[in-house]
């Protein structure tokens, strides 16, 4: 993105008249369109690249189903493309038609939130905790991951997300519903990363966390490289980014608690504030002068703690007789107290989401030090894309410009940053290596005009995600088979020219997902809040931090993600840290992982519960079997593999019968035993 190094990127979106073959090749085994046109996307001639040939109907059906969340093999036809396809030269299979028309059940804003927006939710969800030393839980975080979920689901228009997520409490809604959900959407921003035990503390960290996020998720920029001076490779400066500071600075972020604190603060509640007041008034009042009384005990304990003596006073402000047993033990029936008028308080409807402070600019923190403040610099844009300042007299904190400002369509680094990572997500990487990075640091884009014509066409489709999704999935490019003419290797080892299909890992999520929906175990339902202890019982430190699994058979996105401690088994699997904007995850081979899949209970559960639906669906083992690799693999069995297997699988049966299994119970374990090892597979595994 600096001088001398455009690449493409920062143009305005061209004319994208004539660029129609760019995704759509006639034939999948021609690089050419009609007149001999060249395909960007097709192989290239001056490269000495060969065509690839087209996958397999039941291998794009499997890679479709993974991508649009399809729920079962049922909803796959393997039909030939239709009339109207053929005649107009697209390669448009059924199998993937088929899961396009079912990208409308709560399946598939689940397969688009994961990877396609890891990087503003952190990792593969929104965190449900605050990030603070005691990790203090928000029960209200599914509501901003549910919100995320229905908005892909719903095909919300891209600018309207974007707008709501930073400025949805300043937008203006029809109904009360309405209104709710764009408080909701504005957890986006509450989800940033807490530092300390009070609320004001260290929030120049939150703020900076923010940028960060911000500059990376939407505009492909490592905006808070400028925090202590003028970014090192990209024109942002240091004033930049300071311009942005003041807009969040102006902004309040709840407060989930913690060991000094431990109750939220500055959550927006659903009801009107003067019926909150009425109802929660009086609990407060009476918890009051007990905050009071334990702060003076808090006081009066670390001043005992000091020998007596307390920094700043002028005399010892404590009783000699006061031992730190008789404090201790009068704290302890304090927060007793405390605890039990918590108890009676009413749980009212409250969202994680930010609201306006009193707007303000910000003064330029020298070297990132907030005791040493600078000039003060004005709240706009960055400089680099127009610079836009607030309008005169503005009296907001200037996210609702702000959001204006990242979704305009004249925004050159918006759309080109979405569509690259939907992009991602079907290829494994993007047209741009570095989808937080289009600066110059980045890389340069393989088909910087693919990127111009997908952008073009994002914002002339309304700015619709399932467009491009379809545009993408119905590409001769996309059902271009894994194992691609071995010369091409020669003169593109890395694939950047995309004539084969990089064969890839299903993330952590989708491989539980896969193991609960072929057993039969996956609930398909929508998640609420986790069952997180009642605010009465709140009483983590920074040395017992709140930690806590909570099993469920829903899918994987609705896991309860911590920040400080990782959840074992999205770790095993190269889940997302959701301490960091994710741009792309690792994809590691390692022996935890082989042996997790053969010694974990939750896979043997899962393989008996696998084994119990092909007996009582099939009544011999050649048609179970038949059943069995269909479910999991999408494809029957070769002749070898049926031989091998029932072989296996008798040779089981022998050894269990002679291990004191009962009668019973030997088909059963001597098939889970079988389909443990087909959930171990790579061809379960990884996707081609």
């Amino acid at each position: 993105m600096g001088r001398g190094r455009d690449h493409g990127r920062r143009r305005r979106l061209p004319d994208h008249a004539g660029t129609e073959g760019l995704l759509v090749i006639p034939d999948a085994e021609s690089s050419r369109g009609s007149e001999g046109q060249e395909s960007p996307l097709g192989p290239h001639p001056r490269r000495q690249l060969h065509p690839g040939k087209a996958r397999s109907e039941r291998t794009q059906a499997r890679r479709a189903r993974e991508r649009t969340g399809a729920d079962s093999p049922r909803h796959l036809r393997f039909d030939r493309p239709s009339a109207h396809a053929r005649g107009s030269g697209r390669l448009c299979p059924g199998s993937i038609q088929a899961c396009l028309r079912q990208r409308c059940g709560p399946a598939a804003g689940v397969a688009t939130l994961r990877r396609a927006l890891g990087p503003a939710l952190a990792g593969c969800s929104a965190p449900d905790t605050a990030g603070d030393s005691a990790d203090y839980p928000v029960p209200q975080a599914y509501l901003y991951r549910n919100y995320v979920i229905d908005s892909f689901n719903r095909d919300k228009a891209y600018d309207e997300f974007i707008r709501e997520q930073i400025a949805g409490d300043l937008l203006p809604a029809h109904s009360g519903p309405e209104r709710w959900e764009h408080v909701v959407a504005t957890g986006y921003l509450a989800m940033a990363k807490r530092f300390s035990v009070h609320p004001e503390n260290y929030k120049y960290l939150t703020i900076d966390d923010t940028i960060d996020n911000l500059g990376k998720t939407y505009l492909g920029l490592t905006v808070a490289c400028a925090r202590c001076h003028d970014h090192k490779y990209d024109p942002i400066s240091n004033k930049d980014y300071y311009a942005l500071y003041g807009i969040l600075d102006s902004t309040r972020y709840p407060f989930a608690g913690s060991e000094n604190l431990n109750e939220q603060r500055d959550f927006v509640y659903r009801l009107p504030g003067d019926k909150v007041q009425a109802i929660l008034g009086p609990f407060n009042q009476r918890l009051k002068p007990l905050d009071e009384r334990l702060k003076q005990l808090e006081e009066e304990k670390k001043a005992l703690d000091a020998g007596g003596v307390q920094a700043g006073a002028s005399v010892t402000p404590v009783a000699a007789h006061r031992t730190a047993k008789e404090i201790g033990a009068e704290i302890k029936e304090v927060k007793k107290e405390r605890r039990a008028i918590i108890a009676e308080r009413p749980i009212l409807d409250s969202a994680y989401a930010v609201a306006d402070e009193t707007p303000h600019d910000a003064p330029v923190l020298l070297r990132g030090d907030p005791g040493k403040k600078g000039d003060v610099a004005p709240r706009r844009f960055l400089q680099v894309l127009g610079g836009q300042p607030l309008p005169a007299g503005s009296k907001q904190s200037g996210r609702f410009e702000l959001a204006n400002w990242i979704a305009d369509p004249k925004n050159p680094l918006t759309a080109r940053v979405m569509v690259n990572r939907i992009w991602e997500y079907h290829f494994g990487k993007g047209l741009v290596q570095t989808p937080s990075d289009f600066g110059k640091r980045g890389k340069t884009p393989t088909h910087p005009e693919l990127l111009d014509y997908l952008a073009t066409h994002f914002i002339e489709s309304g700015w619709s995600i399932k467009r491009v999704h379809r545009l993408i999935m119905l590409s001769a490019t996309y059902q271009v088979r894994s194992d691609g003419p071995e010369e091409n290797a020669k003169t593109d080892p890395s694939n950047d020219l995309r004539w084969k299909f990089d064969r890839q890992r299903r993330d952590a999520e989708s491989i539980r997902d896969a193991m609960l929906m072929v057993s039969g175990d996956l609930n398909p339902a929508v998640a609420g809040a986790h069952a997180f202890p009642h605010p009465a019982a709140w009483d983590w430190t920074q040395h017992d931090p709140f930690a806590a699994l909570y099993d469920t058979n829903k899918r994987s996105v609705y896991l309860m993600v911590q920040r400080s401690q990782r959840h074992p088994y999205l770790s095993t699997f190269d889940g997302a840290d959701p301490n960091v904007s994710t741009a792309e995850r690792t994809s590691s081979i390692t022996p935890l992982q082989a042996l997790y899949m053969m010694n974990s209970e939750f896979v043997h559960t899962r393989s008996r519960h696998f084994a119990d639906r092909i007996i009582a669906a099939a009544p011999d083992d050649r048609r179970r079997l038949k059943l069995a690799f269909e479910s999991a693999l999408g494809r029957p069995p070769t002749r070898d593999e049926t031989q091998r297997a029932l072989g296996y699988l008798r040779l089981s049966r022998q050894k269990l019968e002679g291990a004191g299994v009962t009668s019973g119970q030997l088909t059963r374990e001597s098939w889970a035993s079988f389909l443990r090892g087909v959930l171990a597979t790579n061809e379960f595994i990884y996707l081609d």
